[in-house]
């Protein structure tokens, strides 16, 4: 099991930027998948970056460029640096961590919500 804290969502203008945090309350070294959704109103959850087992990154089409997804197993946090931020990016972001056993389970974390606009 593992518990989930974001934190860094706000309120910004068209251009601007945040970052995301994501605490684990375990080591995130051997988890197989970690990274972030989001959820816009009326919308379904989508994947917008993450972390695979074997180092593979993969991130939506629509942020690429723009978004970058980081790690430090050290201190148990991901992050989600977002620039270059479009209205079209207001959602509440959730942090995930997918773990592999003899059952596959994700957990979430409560979200933050990221809000552009002019």
């Amino acid at each position: 099991q593992v518990q989930l804290v974001e934190s860094g969502g706000g309120s910004v203008q068209p251009g601007g930027s945040l970052r995301l945090s994501c605490a684990a309350s375990r080591s995130i070294f051997s988890i197989y998948a970690m990274g972030w959704y989001r959820q816009a109103p009326g919308k379904q959850r989508e994947s917008v970056a993450n972390f695979m087992s074997g180092g593979i990154t993969n991130y939506a089409d629509s942020v690429k460029g723009r978004f970058t997804i980081s790690r430090d197993n050290a201190k148990n946090m991901v992050y989600l640096q977002m620039n270059s931020l479009k209205p079209e990016d207001t959602a509440i972001y959730y942090c995930n961590a997918r773990i592999i056993g003899v059952v596959t389970q994700d957990y979430w974390g409560q979200g933050t919500q990221v809000t552009v606009s002019s």
